[in-house]
């Protein structure tokens, strides 16, 4: 078929949320080892254009708001062209790893978005 199964995005927005908090200094495993993990409760795509196979893809990767107990990344999909092919959005939330229930998100995550936000 030559086209990308549509499943992978959900793939490609972690990598993008991944690199995004990786870019401004933060660490999903230093957070995990702290005790806190970040499940998704929401995911969605908006599919514009078809991507294919050996495409080079860029997924660029925005907050909107700051974080509360949950946060929300938006995501567009550009293949090698540049052309807008895929729209996305995650929830997930904060939880404390020992008993699984919804925690505020770690304070220096809060510092590293704080001057994005104004």
């Amino acid at each position: 078929m030559g086209y990308v199964y549509y499943g992978n995005y959900a793939m490609y927005y972690e990598v993008g949320r991944v690199e995004a908090m990786r870019n401004i200094g933060f660490s999903y495993s230093q957070m995990e080892e702290d005790g806190i993990m970040m499940p998704v409760l929401e995911n969605h795509s908006r599919f514009l254009w078809p991507g294919r196979y050996d495409e080079m893809l860029t997924i660029k990767t925005h907050i909107k708001e700051m974080p509360g107990m949950r946060i929300r990344f938006h995501y567009d999909v550009f293949n090698e062209a540049g052309k807008l092919i895929n729209q996305g959005e995650t929830l997930l939330t904060f939880l404390r790893k020992e008993d699984h229930k919804p925690c505020r998100p770690p304070k220096n995550l809060l510092e590293l978005l704080r001057p994005y936000f104004g």
